[in-house]
């Protein structure tokens, strides 16, 4: 029934598709999650307050956000060209990709924090822990879980991004 060139086309789409999915989770990965994190802690009831920084990320990953992502995918076509060499491909694809997930996994990464018990927060700042060993050691380790549901929605987003990037390909 499959030949061997459909067997080879099938083995390096998939290959495609792991590579643009794992590749563009992983740079979201390392923009959303401090756009997260600063999300989380300027927020008004964070653990330091900033209006003018929370708004600023907010306006960002809301503006990102509603761009959908066949037209953000053209829109960007000349900085994937700057950064790649090429406007088509594996790698090219991956610009737009972490464009539009990173605010998504911020947003998440916002969530997950928000859900943190404020008593346990309470509780470190009263020991005396400074921001960075509450957003580390409180924060982090107590959303691990709900961190750990959000890579597996992340991926699942990108992976049906790629795929729309596949088609305009």
């Amino acid at each position: 029934m499959l030949d061997s060139a459909t067997i080879t086309m099938l083995l390096e789409g998939t290959r495609d598709t792991l590579y643009m999915t794992l590749v563009s989770t992983l740079f979201g990965y390392v923009v959303g999650l401090p756009m997260g994190i600063i999300l989380a802690v300027t927020d008004k009831e964070g653990i330091t307050p900033n209006a003018v920084i929370y708004k600023i990320f907010d306006f960002i990953a809301n503006i990102i956000r509603s761009i959908p992502f066949l037209i953000l995918l053209i829109l960007v076509i000349p900085l994937t060209k700057a950064i790649v060499g090429k406007s088509y491909g594996s790698s090219a694809t991956i610009v737009p990709l972490v464009i539009a997930a990173a605010p998504f996994i911020a947003r998440m990464v916002e969530s997950s924090l928000k859900e943190v018990d404020k008593g346990v927060i309470e509780a470190a700042q009263s020991m005396g822990a400074g921001n960075l060993t509450i957003i580390w050691k409180v924060l982090l380790a107590e959303a691990r879980t709900s961190l750990l549901v959000g890579v597996t929605i992340a991926i699942g987003t990108i992976l049906g991004y790629s795929a729309m990037a596949g088609v305009v390909g």
